[in-house]
């Protein structure tokens, strides 16, 4: 277990969304602090569930019980970049606990993916999704919280099978 307060933060912004936090890594001019205050606003509309900010631009992660927890770094608390207006006031939570990494503008970052990539975080396994330059993460990362692998299209619905419909099972989208 790491001690609250003790350790290295890393560059990095984290958003709780819904039960657990997103951890949003990658350079600088990645794109972090967007995504982050996209998933903030996706949550306040009721497109993702409820989103709060945990920090932005630095956070500190901590081991506890083979689990790994974001929290912001003090002097950051609350506050979140938008790029174009500046540095503004924010709510947020001092911790969550983390359940997705998302790695903008990673060298692995595919189209169709293998399935189950993992962070290895502190020694813990965290789900993770490498996003390539030059494709938009939000509607990667909503999907990613929304759905489940059985919505993949090895599980077609039966409407697929006779060549109408949509293509997307109930499982994903009311019918």
């Amino acid at each position: 277990m790491t001690a609250p307060g003790a350790g290295a933060s890393i560059h990095a912004s984290a958003v709780k969304v819904g039960d657990q936090a997103v951890l949003i890594r990658g350079p600088s001019g990645a794109g972090k602090s967007r995504l982050a205050f996209e998933l903030i606003l996706a949550g306040r509309s009721g497109q993702l569930p409820p989103a709060i900010l945990v920090g932005d631009d630095r956070v500190h992660l901590d081991t506890r019980g083979g689990e790994v927890w974001v929290r912001p770094v003090e002097q950051l608390a609350g506050l979140i970049e938008i790029r174009g207006l500046g540095i503004r006031g924010c709510g947020f939570i001092p911790q969550a606990k983390l359940g997705l990494v998302v790695d903008l503008m990673a060298a692995d970052g595919e189209r169709l993916p293998a399935p189950s990539r993992q962070a290895i975080i502190n020694g813990v396994e965290i789900p993770r999704i490498g996003i390539g330059a030059g494709f938009a993460p939000f509607l990667l990362v909503a999907a990613a919280l929304t759905t489940t692998e059985t919505s993949c299209s090895s599980n077609l619905s039966a409407n697929c099978v006779e060549g109408i419909g949509n293509h997307i099972t109930t499982t994903i989208a009311p019918e």
